[in-house]
């Protein structure tokens, strides 16, 4: 048994052992604790927020992650105190899409040859990460009061993250080092960033931490802007906004003040315009550049790159277009096995005669393509796209996105659409977008007969010790 950081500076200490170890009686007890919605979503914020960087390999079972530790403490959880709640759950045509994204690893190592068991060790990996998530949003957060206690929880994480984005923007990212032992990331240098230090926290990357601030920023933001009352240890949202945005700011993660930008002006136009236009153009896009990218050789890298160097410093210049000539040469490699991928152990790198790697993995969908080629990709896609079309197109068009009990829907929409577009960039795999996947998937599914059963505790969602919140609706 061993435990290994992703990318290993250092190596963990007997803290992260012992977390990672008492993690799932530590979600039973708070399901104990809680109605079981609420420490859900406790749970999956929590692990996510503060447990570390690291990877326990046991043989013969998946790895064991902050991810998986908490899927599979949620799940036994539910076993024990709530079983009745799986009965509630009735595959639909919506869920395709994460069935096949959750089994396609089983067809990519068949085509590779590489045999059931490392198609079944991939499968279980993929399902723990993805599938599970999104199934327990599936049957837990699938009404309006629990996308809303979603959306608080969110909010309220980056809250909590404030003071430990501060003192590392100050004192440089030594949280993970002090407590667990090492640094999560392999390249420290990635943390200077615009003559400071970008925060890393308990989380891989700071891209990793700008994109969860980006996401309770936009949720806080539209929360306040449609009217709920939300007090944060008694600070209302007119100080708890306005700290968490200064706090964004200081980052340094250009991107997320894209991401945020685009958010903040998909949701204004839409409430103002009553038109969610700007939502399927993004949509549309999405998918034209992934087309272009996949199934035609048309490299549009340096009309971007063209375009991007009349508004973006140098530097991020410099950097995207690595990564696009990067994914380059992967789509090319990709290609070669276009339909199922080339599975995993690297075999969709491309080496040196000495074996050295020359390219690397940095986005999601590459990651996705060239694992499991054009079936993984799409069924990865419509995952985080259809629920959005969905939602959008039945339950919350733009004319409901400022009314108090409609306003988490529509910003947590937002936010996946956000996510979607980050993965052209990044491979932070965010278990809160899968759980938010998950809900609005089943927000659309679900029928007035299933909303009578998944009623909770009527117990308000302030007592969370999350939020440390209180909401009053009017």
């Amino acid at each position: 048994m061993s435990f290994q950081f992703f990318h290993p500076i250092g190596s963990p200490n007997i803290v992260a052992t012992l977390v990672m170890v008492l993690w799932i009686p530590l979600v039973i007890w708070i399901f104990q604790r809680y109605p079981a919605r609420r420490a859900i979503v406790i749970s999956f914020i929590a692990a996510w927020l503060f447990l570390p960087v690291v990877i326990l390999e046991l043989p013969g079972i998946p790895n064991y992650s902050k991810i998986s530790a908490t899927s599979y403490g949620v799940l036994l959880a539910t076993f024990i105190f709530d079983v009745g709640r799986f009965k509630q759950f009735k595959f639909g045509l919506l869920d395709i899409p994460i069935a096949l994204w959750c089994i396609c690893p089983l067809f990519s190592s068949f085509s590779n040859e590489l045999g059931i068991y490392d198609g079944i060790s991939a499968v279980t990996n993929q399902t723990m990460t993805w599938g599970i998530p999104y199934f327990l949003g599936r049957i837990y957060l699938s009404d309006l009061e629990g996308l809303r206690q979603l959306a608080i929880g969110i909010f309220a994480g980056g809250l909590v993250y404030v003071p430990l984005c501060l003192f590392e923007i100050r004192m440089s990212p030594q949280l993970h080092n002090i407590l667990y032992g090492g640094h999560p990331h392999g390249d420290f240098g990635q943390t200077i960033r615009i003559g400071g230090f970008r925060p890393t926290v308990f989380m891989q990357h700071g891209l990793a931490v700008g994109a969860w601030m980006m996401a309770a920023l936009l949720i806080g933001i539209w929360l306040w802007r449609t009217g709920t009352k939300l007090n944060f240890l008694n600070f209302p949202f007119n100080i708890t906004v306005p700290l968490l945005f200064l706090t964004f700011l200081a980052l340094r993660s250009t991107g997320a003040y894209g991401l945020l930008a685009l958010g903040i002006a998909i949701l204004y136009i839409g409430a103002v315009f009553r038109t969610a236009l700007p939502v399927y153009l993004t949509i549309a896009g999405l998918i034209i550049y992934l087309y272009l990218s996949t199934m035609t050789e048309s490299y549009i890298t340096d009309q971007i790159i063209g375009t991007l160097s009349q508004y973006l410093p140098e530097d991020r210049v410099q950097s995207l277009e690595f990564r696009f000539n990067n994914e380059e040469v992967l789509v090319d490699r990709a290609r070669e096995r276009l339909w199922l991928g080339w599975a995993g152990w690297g075999r969709a790198l491309v080496y040196d005669a000495q074996g050295k790697a020359l390219t690397i993995q940095d986005s999601l969908w590459i990651i996705a393509f060239g694992h499991h080629g054009f079936l993984g990709l799409v069924s990865l896609y419509t995952t985080l796209l259809l629920p959005i079309v969905s939602v959008f197109t039945t339950k919350c068009p733009p004319r409901l996105w400022q009314k108090k009990e409609h306003a988490p829907v529509a910003v947590l929409t937002v936010t996946l659409l956000l996510y979607s577009i980050d993965c052209l960039l990044n491979a932070m795999i965010n278990p809160l977008y899968i759980l938010i996947c998950g809900g609005l998937t089943g927000y659309v599914m679900r029928s007035s007969r299933s909303a009578a059963t998944m009623q909770t505790s009527p117990k308000s969602f302030s007592r969370s010790i999350l939020t440390s919140a209180e909401l009053t609706k009017h």
